[in-house]
């Protein structure tokens, strides 16, 4: 029977593939006020320019290609059962092969009616759809005449998937970190789900402050790091 590989990964992965972090120095982040861009206040404040940072995060995504990294994660398909848990909202996971992709934090090639995905529907994607890389504007309306909204997790709002996220990493028996700085909670602490028995492994170049006997922190890169994680498989 295959053994299951759970891999958590953020903006390190993609920002190989030419697509920016968001906490780094020189990342998005420097440039935008996420309260502004990347909020439910924000969003309720001036749904506009909320629209259009997605609108050109989705024209920088259409011009992005899978990197090594990514490719790498999709064929450990071939040996595990592999489920990627991704705090990134680009669709490079898919477009490399990947066929077990949690989104924690959303997809940007994806909008919904802003009055659907929420408690009262039980968080349901029913009326969720794919724009792949197109515009959305003000006064573009759902089917049930309710404008349109990024299929993003603002912050603060709820992360619907955080107990999906928990439950494969506690089910895993492998744990594969890549490209995180993992400073957002909640998606930093999923790895404390993992089984005592399961080996972490963190590939990420920068000093990663965390103090547990199981993991194996690579220091390199995302495509260079997975080179060495394989070897280690």
């Amino acid at each position: 029977m295959k053994k299951r590989i759970a891999v958590l990964t953020g903006a390190g992965v993609s920002a190989e593939s030419g697509l920016g972090t968001y906490r780094d120095n020189g990342g998005l982040w420097d440039s935008y006020d996420p309260m502004e861009v990347a909020s439910i206040e924000g969003w309720y404040r001036d749904r506009n320019k909320v629209l259009q940072f997605y609108n050109m995060q989705r024209a920088h995504l259409r011009d992005a290609k899978p990197n090594e990294a990514h490719r790498a994660i999709a064929e450990l398909e071939k040996d595990y059962i592999v489920d990627v848990i991704t705090q990134n909202v680009d669709n490079l996971h898919e477009r490399a092969g990947s066929t077990h992709v949690v989104h924690l934090h959303g997809e940007a090639t994806k909008v919904r009616p802003e009055n659907t995905y929420n408690d009262e529907d039980g968080f349901s994607e029913k009326a969720v759809f794919d724009v792949g890389y197109g515009e959305v504007n003000l006064g573009d309306k759902a089917p049930n005449g309710v404008q349109l909204r990024p299929h993003i997790v603002f912050f603060g709002e709820a992360v619907p998937k955080m107990e999906q996220a928990i439950d494969l990493v506690s089910q895993a028996d492998i744990v594969l970190i890549v490209g995180t700085s993992l400073s957002v909670y909640p998606a930093a602490g999923l790895y404390r789900f993992a089984s005592p028995d399961a080996p972490i492994y963190i590939i990420d170049p920068a000093e990663v402050p965390l103090y547990d006997s199981r993991i194996v922190h690579i220091r390199k890169v995302a495509t260079e790091g997975m080179k060495d994680f394989a070897k280690m498989l």
